[in-house]
């Protein structure tokens, strides 16, 4: 297997915190999205969508989103469970990896793509270039903030998002964390639960990756 990363970009972080994980060792291929050594021919040749992470198995298929990554290697490489071990933790826990992603980092991604003068020309991802729309920037500001401010209650008094065993949920509510906090924005100072669990989770040597 060939995995296809790049270490500044939130997408190839969350699946490399799971493959570390999961104690898979996985030839990695560092990717510049800077200078978009994404949209050239031979990654494109990979990858259609000109996105990264992008994992290449023995028989040259190619995997191109987290997700399938997770999928993929949770079947290959049962143990640990990071997709829950029961029938009912497997939805618990894809119940809150959709809600992360989907009240957090797509209001991340709209907030910072419609801002950041590096994404001019570039509010989408993928070969295709589309215009920054200011007003969804602002509009993803406040959803992002509106997030950060109930992960308080998401976490409660649990170990862990999703219970007492770490999870996806967890790995993905971290990378949001640290890729809100690119753009100064914080959990709130009274969120106790929420920072207690950060600083566990943070403190996995997998979370260094």
């Amino acid at each position: 297997m060939r995995f296809y990363d790049c270490k500044t970009a939130p997408s190839p972080r969350r699946a490399r915190i799971f493959i570390a994980e999961k104690g898979i060792e996985i030839e990695t291929v560092e990717v510049d999205l800077r200078s978009g050594e994404h949209l050239k021919e031979e990654f494109v040749a990979l990858n259609a969508h000109a996105t990264v992470p992008v994992l290449q198995l023995e028989d040259g298929t190619c995997l191109s989103s987290t997700t399938a990554i997770w999928h993929y290697l949770d079947a290959v490489h049962p143990d640990p469970p990071l997709m829950g071990a029961s029938p009912i933790e497997r939805g618990r826990v894809a119940d809150l990896q959709w809600h992360i992603e989907m009240g957090g980092f797509m209001a991340m991604a709209e907030y910072m793509r419609n801002s950041a003068q590096g994404f001019k020309g570039r509010a989408l991802t993928g070969p295709v270039k589309y215009d920054q729309i200011p007003a969804l920037a602002e509009r993803g500001k406040q959803r992002i903030e509106r997030f950060l401010a109930e992960v308080d209650d998401l976490v409660g008094e649990k170990p862990f998002v999703a219970g007492d065993a770490f999870t996806v949920a967890d790995i993905d509510l971290l990378v949001l964390i640290d890729f809100a906090a690119w753009r100064k924005l914080a959990l709130p100072a009274d969120a106790t639960h929420a920072r207690r669990w950060y600083d566990a989770v943070s403190a996995r040597p997998s979370a260094a990756l």
